[in-house]
Order: structure tokens, then sequence, then C-alpha cells
């Protein structure tokens, strides 16, 4: 009799540690669940970013743009707003009235429009994409050759940061990018 108690608190045992792995390898499963759903919308998100800077490259490379005097590329834009000095404010994606501003959105780039509509650049999930575009500074061009040093160029210095948020997320991925365009000088 004494055996068959035994036996019993033995197989007690068992089941009790195999319940215990049941639950650790069903916690973990949903952990990794959760993690590769965050990835996955982060790395949305990050595409978005990438495409915003793309779209500010686009339009100030759309020679219909460029031609027509009465709409401005995002370069020309930022160029003619107040300088950004980067010791004492930053670029942010949610800073909507200092910068200029352009979005990406499903309906693509158009040639000889500002790209600032509303809308999605993803649908499902729904995924924003814009950029915005300050003018930093103006300084001679380095790596030049001495024909553009010693002319009346100058490199004029822009920074773009582009930024993608998943619709519901509390934070924006953004990556930058400096820019330098030949320009006549302002002095």
């Amino acid at each position: 009799m004494k055996q068959q108690g035994l036996v019993m608190v033995f197989a007690l045992l068992v089941l009790l540690s195999l319940t215990i792995l049941g639950v650790a390898s069903v916690s973990s499963g949903l952990m990794q669940n959760k993690m590769a759903t965050s990835m996955e919308k982060r790395l949305l998100a990050f595409d978005a970013a990438e495409a915003a800077i793309a779209g500010v490259v686009f339009e100030s490379e759309d020679e219909v743009l460029l031609s027509d005097d009465t709409q401005l590329d995002p370069l020309s834009e930022a160029r003619q707003g107040n300088q950004l000095d980067l010791t004492v404010t930053d670029l942010s994606c949610f800073n909507t009235t200092d910068w200029t501003n352009r979005a990406v959105t499903t309906s693509g780039l158009t040639t000889g429009s500002i790209n600032n509509a509303s809308g999605n650049y993803l649908s499902q999930p729904k995924v924003n994409s814009w950029s915005r575009t300050a003018y930093i500074q103006e300084n001679a061009c380095l790596g030049s050759s001495n024909v553009i040093g010693g002319s009346n160029i100058r490199c004029h210095i822009f920074m773009i940061k582009g930024c993608g948020q998943v619709e519901g997320s509390s934070y924006a991925v953004a990556n930058s990018q400096v820019v330098s365009v030949f320009g006549p000088s302002s002095e």
C-alpha cells in the first residue's frame, strides 16, 4: 500500500513538471509573437520614413516642378524659411509649423505637383509617411574644383528627416539625411 501512494505522488510531480513546462512554452511563444509583430511594425514605419526622404529628393529633382514659378520644391521652400540651428533646435517629426512638410501616400509621387496630400503610405496596416526639411547653412563647397571654389557658387546644406508611423503607435520611426546643393552665393 505504501508503494502505491508513492507512485501516485511521483506521477503528480511528473504531471506538475509537464504543466509548468507547457505553460512556460506557451508564454515564450506569445512573447516571441509580440516581439515579431513589434519588429514588423517598426520596419514598416522605417520603410515609410525612407520613402519620405526619397519623396523630397524626387520632388527636388522634378524638372516640371522646377520650371513652374508658382510652385516650390521642398529644398527651395526650406531655403526661404528660417535657418535651422542644430545647437538650439532639432528637426522633429511632430513639429508641423516650422519646417517644409511633405507626404508620401499610396497614390505615389507625381511630377509637377507638391506632394503634401493627406493619406496613408500603406493601408493594411495603416502607415503614415511624411518628411520635414530645413535649411541649415551656406558654406564653401568642400572637395570641389577650383573653378567652383573661386566662383559665386556655394553649397547650401539642408537636413531632411523622413518619418513613418504605424497607426495606433505612440512613436514615429525617423531617419535623417543631410543634403548639399550647389547654389548661388547669398553674400
